[in-house]
């Protein structure tokens, strides 16, 4: 018996915000490549996230081994796209009084 040969596309889509998502979840790529890096299994990966597909976090494991360079790349742009929110965030929305009044409030009870 001979197999076939042919390879299926990784199970990767980009959504309108530039975030790679597995499958057709809502779940990002850097969140299956952080349980990975931190030595979770596929099925655990697929325990913690449900709507996930084992194939599919298998697919993609080959991805990310096979691709690291790139998806390293990848990862870094996202953390910095993370950095770049939160300051924007911090910029526009002083915290501080409210940081205060909770600290306030705890302190009270």
């Amino acid at each position: 018996m001979v197999l076939p040969s042919t390879l299926s596309p990784p199970p990767l889509r980009t959504d309108v915000d530039g975030v790679v998502r597995i499958g057709g979840t809502r779940v990002p790529l850097e969140t299956v490549v952080s349980a990975f890096d931190r030595g979770a299994a596929a099925e655990e990966i697929v325990m913690r996230f449900p709507t996930l597909d084992l194939s599919d976090v298998y697919a993609t494991l080959t991805y990310i081994l096979q691709h690291r360079a790139e998806v390293d790349e990848y990862m870094a742009g996202r953390r910095q796209e993370a950095q770049r929110v939160r300051a924007e965030v911090e910029r526009r929305f002083d915290t501080s009084e409210l940081r205060k009044r909770l600290l306030a409030h705890r302190d009270s009870a």
